[in-house]
């Protein structure tokens, strides 16, 4: 007799698409193949070490040791805030508009519980950062998804949308940089969404985690930059990849202050909030000179023009992404996403995640990560031009 059966939500997970990647890479890597990982989105490049001397002190401290605040240190929101006014030119209440994270995935998987009732219908773009899928289904919501397409520059298209499921909508999620495709939007681009959500009462979310990613003197903009938008929405934001700290654990919600409040009543119920030291070591962070935030995008940069111009030369039509540090690299015909990465990584040692496990748009492409010295990609290139 059976004895445990875990929860139905459980199964509303999808199945785990890049298991047979995995177990190939273990089956390559046993061969003794050196395997070049391009498939993790985790800087290599390490924390600044003056963010690691702030954590040191702030450790040794018998004051962090003890629970922290729920909703963060008021002296990391007050960092927080004056970190969007130096570089969106944005207010915001420190005590109202500013929310602390354990990391964004965290605060973008909790959200639907404070917002969504069951049956509620969420819109996401996609492909896309698969939790706000899972944080939808695990409230008991319903997904909307709006496709991405490189015919419209991975913008959304709301005439995708049918009436009755913006009538219905409660949140709008969306992310620009965006993540897999690198794309980026514009000031006009977020007016056109916070015109859509505001004619259908939708809550927008910008997912905002790679506005410090960016290239060629570009400077992505917050959506909370638009009038209005801060009354309307929220933006999650994060120093995982700003300042190469995922495994740190530390990020910010800020804009609306009723939503952050059903957002917060959720994680006091759910978590002890984060660690005081790491908040200490964010204020160091966010209240730099931002000279390491630079220096880390000249690197990506140099990986950047050295992948894409070596897979443009072997025939592959590759746009050079303006932020992230992501490649959005097309299949070549006769390839699916994922056959296509199951012969890179058997014939090149070489790991990419395809495109269809970010969402269905995502098939046809393989996303990969500029998270290797250039001397890898350099031998990845090599790889490439062998296998054909």
């Amino acid at each position: 007799m059976k004895m445990f059966e875990p929860a139905q939500r459980l199964k509303l997970i999808p199945p785990y698409l890049f298991k047979d990647i995995d177990e190939k890479k273990e089956q390559v890597r046993a061969r003794g193949v050196d395997i070049i990982d391009l498939g993790v989105g985790d800087p290599d490049l390490p924390t600044p070490w003056f963010i690691v001397e702030k954590m040191q002190q702030a450790v040794a401290d018998p004051r962090t040791h003890r629970y922290p605040l729920y909703s963060g240190l008021s002296t990391f929101k007050e960092a927080v805030a004056r970190w969007y006014r130096r570089r969106f030119d944005v207010e915001l209440d420190p005590d109202t508009e500013v929310l602390t994270l354990i990391g964004c995935k965290e605060g973008i998987a909790h959200l639907p519980l404070g917002v969504n009732d069951p049956e509620d219908i969420n819109l996401m773009t996609t492909p896309a950062y698969p939790v706000y899928h899972m944080g939808t289904l695990f409230a008991g919501a319903n997904c909307f998804m709006l496709p991405l397409t490189a015919e419209n520059n991975f913008l959304p298209d709301f005439h995708e949308i049918p009436p009755l499921e913006a009538r219905d909508a409660k949140l709008f999620f969306f992310n620009y940089p965006n993540n897999p495709t690198g794309a980026t939007a514009t000031l006009e681009d977020f007016q056109k969404i916070m015109d859509f959500c505001r004619e259908y009462r939708i809550t927008p979310v910008h997912d905002a985690c790679y506005t410090e990613m960016a290239f060629d003197g570009f400077s992505p903009p917050s959506f909370l930059q638009l009038p209005g938008a801060k009354e309307m929405g929220i933006e999650f934001h994060s120093l995982s990849k700003t300042y190469s700290m995922t495994g740190w654990r530390l990020g910010m919600a800020v804009g609306n202050r009723e939503v952050l409040a059903a957002l917060g009543k959720i994680k006091s119920n759910i978590d002890s909030g984060a660690f005081d030291a790491i908040q200490l070591a964010g204020i160091a962070a966010l209240d730099s000179d931002q000279s390491c935030v630079r220096e880390y995008n000249a690197i990506y940069q140099e990986r950047r023009d050295l992948l894409v111009t070596g897979l443009q030369k072997l025939g592959y039509q590759v746009t050079p992404p303006k932020a992230t540090f992501y490649v959005w690299m097309p299949t070549p015909p006769g390839f699916t996403s994922m056959s296509f990465a199951a012969h890179l990584l058997e014939h090149a040692g070489i790991v990419g995640v395809p495109g269809v496990g970010f969402g269905d748009p995502g098939e046809g492409y393989l996303r990969l990560a500029l998270t290797v010295v250039k001397e890898r990609l350099e031998e990845a290139l090599a790889r490439l031009a062998k296998v054909g």
